[in-house]
């Protein structure tokens, strides 16, 4: 069943790229307490994807956050260092949350496979 307008997202672990090499975090710790714009990619690197979806988030980042928000993040079912090389290529590291949910677990759970 796919996800709905108020419904809770549920648990899930996903992998992101740090300082100090691919990290796991939580829904809960994303989430809990903050405004979050999250938005999903069927692939990082993929053409539509790096051209069309991911350059509009960039380019208003800061318009993003000045209306409130705390945290712009992606969620792909790629691997964490294909999403973190993706970080880095797309000049969003440091800026956009890049989350992996390499088995798509998170998909699944929220009717997206």
């Amino acid at each position: 069943m796919m996800i709905a307008v108020g419904d809770k997202l549920p648990q899930a672990t996903f992998k992101t790229m740090t300082a100090d090499g691919a990290k796991a975090i939580t829904t809960a710790e994303i989430f809990s307490g903050r405004k979050v714009v999250l938005f999903a990619v069927p692939g990082a690197f993929t053409p539509t994807c790096s051209n069309n979806h991911l350059p509009g988030y960039l380019d208003n980042f800061d318009a993003i956050l000045a209306r409130g928000v705390d945290t712009i993040a992606v969620v792909a079912v790629n691997d964490v260092h294909v999403m973190g090389a993706w970080a880095r290529f797309s000049g969003g590291e440091g800026k956009i949350l890049y989350l992996a949910d390499g088995n798509g677990d998170f998909v699944k759970s929220i009717g997206l496979d």
